[in-house]
């Protein structure tokens, strides 16, 4: 494409990346196959981590939190200095939209391999950009452009819109500092709420109000533009399966877009771009209504998480974009030039505990095995050769084991990747991948990514934006996978199987190896009498259960270890097969905790004999906090709403906690008098730490 005279063009050879993590790996990678050298800077936390050692060189820019390090301008500028780094990759989140670094580098003679300070400016302020978009001719939301200072300004405008309205930070994203409301109770909330988070993750408490769009689909259209007016947009991503804001699993393309829409999308974004001058990546959001009318939500000016999905679709590799473009380079191809190759799915694998409400975990990776193209190729190339033959698995990480995943920073353990042909194809592979993904030592939601590639709505493509909060959280929350009675059989032969093993083991010295093994295996509180023996070869062993079923189960890897995996090829006795890929998390003498689709089943395993003797042991005893307000994730305890004495009625606020940059209301779960406060505002909580405890109404009156 045609060069603007006058862009001065210079080859970038050292790049400071000015981030942590899987991003900071990221670009690392693409700059080892650039032949540019990379210098990692890192908080004191982080010393070991392994974007550190990916770099060619690595520096220290401050203590543990984000305020003194990663987000210190002045440590991070003298990093640069002191490295001779020619230029700036910032990735996604802490300075990467912040103009004031953009402007600091600029002025010290450091290239930001990112958009122009003027472009950052206008598009981070998201009433500007509004104002902006509404003059290039982009469809934007119904709602007041302009800043509110007060609650009952809030309320106003609100009642002026007509509820829900959206209250949303001016420099806000990450889903921070955003909150729905559906009356004036909840717009006074969150204000409240939207002001502070804002003021804690940006420094900048303006909130500004919109329309709620209901039924939506977040639909983003990626760009790349040179510093020679060239702007090209790529393929569609669907980022819709979101909670609090925040995106869980993304593709592309879209299932809901048709090429028309498309078009009128991405030409709407390339106006955007042109009107602000932008250079570099960058993404423009849309919310999309049932209609397929589009709305302007906010452009982003860097790199996406979700970048993955569209370089799987478009064959590019968005980093080397940035890194051409920053080097004064003209695009490479035209619009004309773009194409859609196959689909592209990715799930954010977080430490969190869909169990407990999509709660913060912390902890230590004490085992962490990523799945690899080759083991989902191994699984699928039986039952689904096609898929087998072209699927590609990608697991973008900033971790490994033994690394610790603490409250500091942000929750994400990795983005796992999956392209196929198509998207049933892309769906597949995720399956297995999944299943395949080692991760023990804190809680994670594998399991629920796992639950959304059958979940019907999510195969049909008929998500929207609030599809988790209407199909778990309105319910009651996330219980964890059911199995059908299948798929019961299915694991109950692997259980069996794993059991035959050990005995087969147990006995080899001897020779002996066991000719039929009967087991008594309990599994989601019922008993099952199975006979495990030998198949027609070594490799494979018949499973049949008392009651009629049977499983031939022809065996590719053993897991027998802590968190490792058992591979089987299943036929059942419909004369289905399919592929079981179960990871043996822990093993006891009388019983074993198995994932399998995602989710820990524990399934005991005792001999006839010994389930005979079983039946005459006592049952354990469980404690019970019933009358205390516990923390239900690590964080930091911001306020407390009630006092010692105080009475409190089932839902009122008790207090706030602050997990990684989020706060939380802990509310009151009856009603009840507070007796006695444990922790003060301030105080750092674990998982279930007592913070203040309460009795029966009628129990405070007796004993006044």
């Amino acid at each position: 494409m045609a060069a603007r005279p006058g862009v001065v063009r210079r080859a970038i050879k050292k790049i400071l990346i000015a981030n942590r993590g899987e991003i900071s790996c990221r670009v690392s990678h693409t700059a080892r196959k650039l032949g540019i050298k990379t210098v990692a800077i890192f908080s004191e936390a982080d010393r070991h981590a392994k974007h550190v050692s990916m770099a060619d060189e690595s520096i220290c820019v401050g203590p543990t939190l984000s305020s003194k390090s990663y987000l210190n301008v002045p440590n991070i500028l003298q990093a640069i200095r002191d490295t001779g780094a020619e230029a700036v990759h910032p990735g996604y989140g802490f300075l990467s939209e912040n103009s004031k670094f953009a402007a600091a580098c600029e002025a010290d003679g450091i290239e930001f391999i990112g958009p122009s300070v003027h472009a950052i400016e206008a598009m981070g302020d998201k009433i500007q950009s509004k104002l902006i978009a509404r003059d290039a001719g982009v469809h934007c939301i119904p709602g007041f452009i302009g800043i509110l200072d007060t609650q009952d300004e809030i309320l106003r405008v609100a009642n002026e819109i007509g509820y829900p309205v959206m209250i949303k930070a001016s420099a806000g994203g990450g889903g921070k500092g955003m909150r729905i409301a559906y009356n004036d109770k909840e717009a006074v909330e969150g204000y409240r709420m939207s002001r502070e988070e804002a003021k804690a993750s940006f420094g900048d408490d303006r909130l500004f109000v919109e329309k709620f769009i209901e039924e939506p689909r977040h639909i983003e259209i990626q760009l790349i533009a040179d510093k020679h007016g060239n702007i090209v947009y790529l393929p569609e991503r669907e980022c819709s399966i979101q909670r609090r804001n925040q995106k869980v699993l993304e593709e592309a393309p879209s299932p809901f877009i048709t090429p028309e829409v498309r078009k009128r999308m991405g030409e709407q974004a390339v106006a955007l771009a042109a009107k602000v001058g932008y250079h570099s990546a960058g993404t423009v959001e849309f919310l999309v209504d049932k209609h397929r009318q589009h709305y302007f939500l906010e452009m982003n000016t860097r790199l996406q998480v979700e970048h993955p999905v569209t370089e799987l679709v478009s064959g590019l590799d968005l980093v080397e974009q940035m890194i051409r473009v920053a080097e004064g380079q003209p695009l490479a191809f035209t619009q004309d030039q773009v194409t859609i190759r196959g689909w592209a799915l990715e799930s954010r694998v977080y430490a969190e505990d869909p169990l407990r409400g999509f709660l913060p975990s912390t902890g230590r990776l004490e085992k962490y095995v990523e799945p690899t193209t080759e083991g989902v190729r191994l699984s699928l190339e039986e039952t689904e050769p096609a898929v087998a033959a072209s699927g590609l698995v990608r697991c973008d990480s900033g971790v490994r084991e033994w690394a610790d995943i603490t409250m500091h920073y942000d929750p994400m353990i990795s983005k796992l990747i999956t392209h196929g042909a198509d998207r049933a194809a892309a769906i597949s592979l995720m399956r297995v991948a999944l299943d395949t993904y080692v991760i023990d030592g804190l809680a994670h939601n594998v399991n629920f990514l796992r639950e959304m590639m059958d979940h019907p709505r999510f195969l049909s493509g008929a998500i929207d934006t609030k599809l988790i909060e209407h199909e778990f959280i309105s319910k009651g929350g996330y219980t964890g996978y059911k199995p059908s009675d299948s798929q019961q059989r299915d694991l109950l032969a692997v259980a069996g199987a794993v059991q035959w093993k050990l005995a087969d083991l147990a006995t080899a010295a001897h020779d002996a190896a066991p000719a039929a093994l009967p087991l008594v295996l309990t599994l989601l509180g019922s008993s099952h009498r199975v006979t495990v023996s030998p198949g027609a070869s070594p490799a494979v062993l018949d499973v049949a259960g008392a009651d009629g079923w049977r499983r031939s189960l022809a065996v590719r890897q053993w897991g027998l270890g802590s968190s490792s995996v058992f591979r089987a090829l299943a036929h059942a006795d419909d004369g289905s097969r399919r592929a079981l890929d179960v990871q043996v998390i822990d093993r006891g003498l009388l019983s074993a905790v198995f994932q399998y689709n995602g989710t820990k089943f524990t399934v005991g395993a005792l001999s006839p004999e010994q389930a005979h003797l079983a039946q005459y042991m006592p049952e354990p005893v469980e404690s019970s906090l019933a009358n205390c307000l516990v923390s239900p994730m690590p964080g930091v305890l911001l306020s407390l709403a009630v006092a010692k004495g105080d009475k409190v009625v089932m839902g009122q606020e008790l207090a706030v906690v602050e997990a990684m940059k989020m706060q939380n209301i802990l509310r009151a779960p009856c009603d009840a008098v507070v007796s006695d406060l444990a922790k003060s505002p301030g105080d750092t909580l674990a998982v279930d730490d007592i913070i203040l405890e309460f009795e029966a109404p009628e129990a405070a009156a007796a004993s006044a």
